[in-house]
């Protein structure tokens, strides 16, 4: 059904006598009976808020330049087979939200539309709070939807939008999906102090990616003090690169409901001063919430990644994480619920658990018994265990975690997978990265994060042949 949409005042007389328009035409053919606005469009207020552009019946090409202010006020919608075009240099601010059931400033990418958020080394593309004194989940968050598949039975709203949107907030599904999908580019993107809870387990990331497909680029993004998740990946096929999440109160990087893309090359670092009520971890992974075998199965693969936790075994073990007053830190990577997965490359370091397999629900852990899963070449630091099976555990007091040898420590640190294990009180006496819990107070480069040249960590991690490539960029990096 097509909604009506809420239409921003544009500058022209053409329209209603607000409409400023470039004289570059669209690109692209009409689309069913939409036809195409002749012109990029740049709204004349720089509040935004409602659906973009002139109607749903007519495809637009919207401009945001870096020499206004955007503000978004709720949540804001690109409407299906719309273009948003965002300039390198430009500065996005989302509103704060008044209210624990009304999300703040945030910006949607329908099913359909694409954004084109090019920045530039030296000219990222931010989006961030409105307010002088800016904190994790002051606005909404940012959402790609796409047309790619999921193991949904039918396409579904995602998670953190109240019901009944002014444009449609549905993604994938099981038919007439395309798993090419192009929902369109953000490139040299900071997204900072996102994050909104609608309800339990019902949330907006700091960059939610809904059925998106393998046509879309991300590349060189990074998520900053996000209020839950700081990447979620709900099914689709896309592939993201260079990923950078700092600070997030949930996990660092979560993948879902047939997620099958590759993230390659991605630093995580843990938020030192807060934890989650549902446990924070590096990765987490499901098939879906009751672990079944739906399909597409989760098979994300992982490849060149640095995950860092906590600097001692007694941060790692509090029991009282703020905001909830109940937060704990979870694993480096806690797969489960009848995920797969393809980890290669990587580094964990600074929770009480490494690499879990949990077996409460599915057969995520039998999965890599069996072949179809993979952990190889990666270094594992733990301060109980670095590689461990568990059934739904507490990673604070151990219940529920297999601490014993097991089936899995013996596989994972075979010559064949080529895994090593380290359980040392200082996370990084083996690793050896130059500094890792140290937040440089000038984001220039990820040096901290890099290992010693002698170290057998240097061709691992986000960083593998000590290749620094946050270096040469200005003003993307926040440490």
């Amino acid at each position: 059904m097509k909604r009506k949409p809420l239409v921003l005042t544009l500058a022209s007389a053409a329209l209603a006598g607000a409409v400023l328009m470039s004289s570059c035409k669209k690109e692209g053919q009409p689309v069913a009976d939409r036809s195409v606005s002749a012109t990029q469009i740049i709204p004349s207020n720089p509040v935004l808020s409602g659906v973009l552009g002139t109607g749903h019946t007519i495809k637009d090409t919207i401009r945001l330049t870096s020499s206004v202010a955007w503000h978004l006020s709720g949540l804001v919608y690109v409407d299906s087979s719309d273009v948003l075009i965002i300039e390198p240099g430009t500065v996005i601010r989302g509103d704060k939200s008044t209210s624990a059931t009304v999300p703040g400033g945030g910006l949607v990418v329908t099913r359909g539309s694409k954004v084109l958020a090019q920045g530039a080394a030296t000219s990222p593309i931010i989006f961030t709070s409105n307010q002088t004194t800016p904190a994790s989940g002051d606005w909404s968050g940012v959402i790609l939807l796409g047309n790619a598949s999921t193991n949904h039975s039918g396409r579904v709203q995602v998670e953190g939008i109240p019901s009944n949107p002014p444009a449609d907030a549905t993604y994938g599904g099981s038919v007439g999906t395309n798993d090419n999908d192009n929902s369109g580019i953000l490139q040299y993107v900071r997204i900072e102090y996102a994050g909104f809870e609608l309800s339990t387990d019902n949330e907006i990331n700091g960059l939610t990616l809904a059925g998106v497909g393998r046509g879309t680029t991300l590349d060189f993004i990074e998520v900053y003090k996000s209020k839950d998740d700081a990447f979620e990946f709900f099914g689709g096929t896309v592939n993201a690169s260079h990923l950078i999440s700092v600070d997030a109160l949930d996990d660092m990087f979560d993948t879902d409901n047939g997620f099958r893309g590759t993230i390659r090359y991605a630093l995580g670092l843990a938020d030192t001063t807060r934890a989650d009520k549902s446990q924070s971890n590096g990765f987490e992974s499901d098939n879906n919430s009751t672990g079944t075998t739906a399909t597409p199965i989760t098979h994300p693969v992982y490849r060149y990644i640095t995950i860092v936790g906590l600097p001692s075994q007694a941060r790692a073990s509090i029991t009282n994480g703020q905001p909830s007053g109940t937060g704990l830190y979870g694993r480096g990577a806690q797969l489960r619920r009848n995920a797969e997965f393809d980890i290669d490359s990587a580094i964990y370091l600074g929770y009480n658990f490494g690499v879990s397999l949990d077996s409460a629900l599915g057969t995520t852990r039998d999965k890599f018994y069996a072949g179809t899963s993979v952990l190889k070449h990666s270094f594992v630091h733990a301060f109980v265990k670095p590689f461990v099976t568990e059934s739904a555990g507490n990673p604070v007091t151990a219940v529920g975690f297999n601490t014993a040898a097991n089936q899995f420590t013996i596989f994972a640190t075979s010559a064949a997978n080529g895994n090593t294990g380290f359980t040392t009180a200082n996370p990084n006496a083996n690793i050896g990265l130059a500094n890792p819990f140290v937040r440089p107070a000038t984001a220039t480069n990820a040096a901290n994060w890099i290992p010693g040249s002698l170290n057998a960590s240097r061709t691992v991690g986000a960083f593998p042949g000590r290749t620094d490539w946050t270096a040469g960029t200005s003003g993307w990096l926040k440490w």
